[in-house]
């Protein structure tokens, strides 16, 4: 058997029908080139009319060239034809492996088998039961020799649009023309992506073919030496498939290449300040860069104003559409497009949604340098699932769960995958722009939604869309509690978004002190350490006054809280904004671990009756008598800087004669409260000085 299989090498031709050579079919011919088989095109440049996706059921074309292709081997009774799709297609073995199953299948034209029947479900009471593997007939690989397969297809005389696999059902459901042209159907050499696997039937069992529709992908393979885990995952770890990869590494910026980035703006979005810093320090020159900025949010509006005003002449061009543009999502995404698109000097458009945290620097360098059509990079929620991917489609186009979805959003496998879904950031090609994706309209489709009929279009075009995870990229932000009620509604996103706010918020250096290393002790058991950065206490300031109810400095005011001041103070409880439960999992998260260190043997859980801000002024309450705090131990925090907004100020410890007379802004005192550490507050002479105050443990 061997030796006829090696005789029959010479006699083996592969032929495909390909009217573009999309990256489907790029992917194709390089895999029959590592396995060494000979291919023969159909149709190439020539106008596709066997349907689309609104006629899907066509493929008509494909069988009149395939006809007329099967004239010139007439004579050859010895040749053995493979006809196999190329668009959605890869070899996963050679010549050999193929033909000695084909020889072992004992039949003169093998199909390929599904699960499903397609097009007509009226046919399933015609077909063979089968005891094993799948039952139905699919067209898109047929192995068999050149005058059997003359002889299947000469009974064609449809329409380009027509269904091929009708035809071919109709023929193997057909006993006198299934037995005249020995059909059998089988199973599992070749690999369809947007299919999934299984073993396909014939009577007798033998894998030839395998066609993976509408299932769950469990199958493992090497091909090019790049494992291949899901239906949609080609290219991994090695760069062996990257065609003419190229590093950015020394180009002078006037040569590199011009990027419009398009940013989306298209609801509430929290720390927006924080993604213009970001995007201000990708390390690309400003000056090959253009900014498109569709912000449809009227809360953003002095935000964006902001940056333009005080960056926008370091970049090459701005372009903003705002909110009294009445320009929705699809229509602004599409007009960011079509600026590159006709732009001759635009060489690659990034689109980038406000939610995006993107914290690597290099990214656009990276994405670049991988030379693909469309890339995006790996981002998702922190320490959750959800990311800008889908690994593979339900049969309606939705999301469905890959084989290695999770593995590749936790970067347990890492590399360069081929995926059917990306949203939110990603980069793509100008000259694809110009030529696959030249419709003027890329982000509606049906009712799909943008982002759906974005990469639905795509890949009706027969374009891959890639991710690589091959670096950290960063995070997408948590929009569902984003409020836009109050003055900095970032200061509300420690729950939501957690990291982000420890960003924004917290102190550079408390990590630091959490280790003990800038933690002073100016009086005997006061400790003194930074907490939180300039822009916290500037929020927190601004959020009290700009809610303006201080309290008379009495204790009537029934905004306390269960317990009372012993001393009262002109203030705004945290209660009174709304900010008690924000500031409760502050003092858990950020106080409570640094406490136990500093006082070793007590284990709090911050509870507290009394947290509040307090304003110093001269002429209203400049200092606070002596007194004890109703607590086992007291917070702090300097909210603004001494000799720069206010004099004077400052704490006295009464039993040790210990004065702190400069605080620092961001940092916190904290000290025990009842019994030991009776204090007063020393008189602001000048300007006005605020404090934060918790009473912990009361």
């Amino acid at each position: 058997c061997t030796g006829k299989v090696t005789l029959l090498l010479k006699n083996l031709l592969v032929l495909t029908v390909a009217t573009k050579q999309t990256e489907g079919f790029q992917r194709f011919r390089r895999s029959a080139q590592f396995f060494n088989y000979k291919v023969q095109v159909l149709g190439l440049d020539e106008e596709w009319k066997g349907g689309d996706d609104k006629k899907p059921a066509g493929g008509g074309q494909k069988v009149r060239l395939l006809k007329s292709a099967l004239k010139q081997y007439v004579d050859k009774e010895d040749l053995i034809i493979l006809f196999i799709e190329s668009y959605d297609v890869l070899f996963a073995s050679g010549p050999t492996e193929l033909l000695k199953k084909f020889k072992q299948a004992k039949s003169k034209v093998v199909f390929s088998a599904e699960n499903y029947i397609y097009p007509d479900r009226k046919l399933e009471a015609k077909y063979p039961q089968v005891r094993d593997g799948k039952r139905f007939l699919g067209s898109g690989g047929f192995i068999g020799y050149a005058s059997n397969l003359k002889k299947l297809v000469e009974e064609w005389k449809g329409q380009d649009d027509d269904s091929d696999q009708l035809f071919y059902t109709n023929v193997f459901l057909d006993p006198e023309k299934r037995v005249g042209c020995v059909i059998g159907l089988s199973g599992c050499l070749l690999m369809r992506h947007e299919l999934t696997q299984g073993v396909d039937a014939k009577k007798l069992s033998c894998p030839i073919m395998c066609n993976m529709v509408n299932c769950l992908l469990q199958l493992q393979l090497n091909y090019l030496g790049n494992y291949i885990p899901q239906i949609w995952t080609f290219e991994t770890g090695c760069t062996v498939c990257d065609e003419g990869l190229r590093s950015l590494t020394g180009f002078k910026d006037e040569a590199l290449p011009m990027i419009l980035i398009g940013i989306f703006i298209e609801q509430p979005t929290p720390f927006l300040s924080q993604f213009f810093l970001r995007l201000r320090n990708l390390r690309y020159p400003k000056q090959r860069i253009q900014l498109f900025i569709h912000n449809h949010e009227q809360h953003h509006l002095m935000q964006v104003d902001s940056f333009v005003k005080e960056h926008g002449k370091e970049y090459l061009a701005v372009k903003v559409i705002g909110p009294d543009d009445e320009v929705e999502n699809a229509e602004a995404r599409n007009l960011g497009m079509d600026l590159c698109r006709k732009d001759p000097g635009c060489d690659y458009y990034f689109s980038l949604d406000a939610e995006i945290v993107l914290k690597n620097t290099e990214t656009l360098r990276i994405l670049i340098e991988q030379n693909k059509l469309v890339i995006a990079p790996l981002v998702s929620r922190h320490e959750k699932l959800w990311s800008n991917f889908w690994g593979a489609l339900s049969p309606d186009g939705y999301y469905a769960r890959s084989e290695d979805y999770v593995d590749i959003v936790q970067r347990r496998r890492v590399g360069l995958w081929n995926v059917p879904y990306i949203s939110s950031v990603y980069l793509v090609k100008a000259k694809v722009l110009r030529s696959e994706l030249d419709q003027g309209d890329l982000f509606h489709s049906g009712k799909l939604d943008t982002d759906m009929a974005f990469c639905h279009n795509v890949r009706n075009q027969g374009v891959f869309m890639y991710l690589t995870n091959r670096h950290q990229f960063g995070h997408i932000l948590s929009l569902e509690n984003y409020q836009t009620t109050h003055l900095h509604n970032d200061l509300w996103q420690i729950f939501s978004n957690p990291e982000d706010w420890r960003e924004k918020y917290i102190h550079e250096n408390y990590t630091a002190a959490l280790k003990g290393k800038l933690v002073e002790m100016p009086c005997p058991d006061v400790y003194w350490f930074p907490i939180f950065t300039d822009i916290a206490c500037d929020e927190l300031v601004e959020e009290m006054e700009h809610y303006g109810q201080w309290s008379t400095g009495d204790n009537t005011d029934s905004r306390i809280q269960g317990g009372y001041e012993n001393v009262p103070t002109i203030d705004i409880h945290m209660n009174q904004i709304g900010f008690e439960r924000e500031w409760y999992k502050f003092l858990l998260d950020y106080i409570a671990p640094i406490t136990e260190k500093l006082y070793p043997g007590y284990y709090t859980k911050t509870q507290f009756e009394l947290a509040f801000v307090v304003r110093y002024k001269p002429d209203e309450q400049p200092s606070l008598v002596p007194h004890h705090d109703a607590s086992t131990f007291t917070i702090n925090i300097a909210l603004n800087r001494v000799g720069t907004d206010y004099e004077g100020g400052g704490c006295r410890f009464l039993r040790y004669n210990c004065s702190i007379r400069a605080p620092r802004k961001g940092w916190t005192l904290m000290h025990p409260g009842r019994l030991t550490h009776y204090h007063e507050g020393l008189p602001t002479t000048k300007g006005t000085r605020y404090i934060a105050v918790s009473f912990l443990d009361p």
